[in-house]
């Protein structure tokens, strides 16, 4: 019995090895995905997901509305005399695209090691509540960039992508 679990994952494992090639082979072909790979945190996965998952990028009028298009943005509850509170994330749209949007804003945050003003921008978000809501607020902003760089036609440049600020720069940099 044991055997026979084994040889399953082990055709699982090549099936899965023979559609990761296919993969690299459509990504390393086009170069809107190969742009977008530019980014730090974002791999041929999420590039070629969020490709996929947008499809025509003019349906959006705005970059901002992306993010909430993936359910990135939280949500809100209020009524005509209540308080408003805003909650969870909305988790609306396709569920794909934003776990690889959130897949590639933690690898921006925790193991990419070069600085970014988005970088930045995240772990202050990071130091201010948790790891998790700037991993998501990174996502957002993330699918904007990605948005925007994709209707510019424009490569990422690492000191845009979100507003910089004097203690966010680094310490080369300061007069």
């Amino acid at each position: 019995m044991i055997e026979t679990m084994l040889e399953v994952r082990r055709s699982v494992l090549d099936c899965f090895n023979k559609l990761h090639q296919i993969l690299l082979q459509v990504v390393r072909h086009d170069p809107l995905c190969r742009r977008f790979m530019g980014v730090p945190g974002v791999g041929p996965v999420a590039a070629l997901t969020f490709k996929v998952g947008v499809g025509d990028p003019l349906r959006f009028a705005r970059s901002r509305t992306v993010g909430a298009h993936f359910g990135l943005t939280p949500r809100r509850r209020q009524s005509g005399e209540s308080i408003d509170f805003e909650g969870r994330i909305t988790k609306r749209g396709d569920t794909t695209v934003r776990e690889a949007l959130c897949e590639a804003a933690a690898g921006m945050l925790m193991r990419f090691k070069r600085w970014s003003a988005l970088k930045a921008w995240g772990l202050k978000i990071a130091k201010r509540s948790s790891m998790m809501c700037a991993i998501v607020a990174v996502a957002r902003k993330l699918a904007s960039v990605l948005h925007r760089m994709w209707v510019d036609g424009v490569e990422y440049q690492y000191g845009m992508g979100a507003k910089i600020t004097g203690n966010m720069r680094p310490k080369l940099l300061r007069a």
